[in-house]
C-alpha cells in the first residue's frame, strides 16, 4: 500500500507520513522498494483494529 493511502487511513497528512517513513518512525512497517515507500498492509490493518478496540 502506498504511504499516502496509509496516511489517509490513519488521519495524518501525506507529507508527515513520508517524513515519518524516511525517519523510520512510521507507526507500522514500511518497506522501501527502489525509490518508493510501501506500507505493509497487514501491519496497518493490525494497527487500525487495535485503535478501534481501544476507542
Amino acid at each position: 500500500m502506498a504511504v499516502g493511502d496509509a496516511a489517509a487511513a490513519l488521519g495524518i497528512a501525506r507529507s508527515t507520513a513520508y517524513q515519518l517513513a524516511r525517519a523510520g518512525d512510521f507507526p507500522c512497517k514500511v518497506v522501501r522498494v527502489g525509490t518508493r515507500y510501501r506500507v505493509v498492509t497487514a501491519d496497518l490493518r493490525r494497527l487500525l483494529s487495535a485503535e478501534s478496540v481501544a476507542a
